[in-house]
C-alpha cells in the first residue's frame, strides 16, 4: 500500500462557530485516519461512540444516536404526571384463570 501524504481540511461546527483545522491522513495499523485534537473533540461535544456520515462536502463525524436515549427520564415525567396508566382495562379470559403446563 502506498504511503498516503495527501493533506485534507475538515471543519467542526460548534456553538462557538466553525473551526477549521488542516491535517493529514495517517496510517493507523491497517487503516487510515485523522487525529483530532482534544480541544476540537470537546468543543464539538463528541463522546465515546461516534457515527460517520458521508455528505456532499466530505465526512461528518457526529455523536452516535442511542436507541431509547432519554426514555428513562420521559417515563419518570409520565409517572409524576400520573400519565403511565393503561389505556384499556385488562381483559381476563379463561386461559388466564386456569393453570396450564407445557406438556
Amino acid at each position: 500500500m502506498p504511503n498516503v501524504k495527501t493533506e485534507y481540511n475538515y471543519s467542526v461546527i460548534t456553538s462557538c462557530g466553525v473551526r477549521t483545522l488542516k491535517t493529514r491522513i495517517v496510517r493507523i495499523g491497517n487503516s487510515q485516519g485523522v487525529r483530532i485534537p482534544k480541544p476540537i473533540i470537546a468543543a464539538a461535544g463528541l463522546e465515546e461512540d461516534v457515527e460517520f456520515r458521508i455528505v456532499d462536502s466530505g465526512l461528518l463525524i457526529a455523536n452516535a444516536k442511542h436507541p431509547r436515549a432519554g426514555w428513562e427520564e420521559a417515563f419518570a415525567r409520565m409517572r409524576e404526571a400520573g400519565d403511565d396508566e393503561l389505556l384499556d382495562p385488562v381483559a381476563e379470559t379463561d386461559f388466564d384463570a386456569t393453570e396450564w403446563s407445557w406438556d
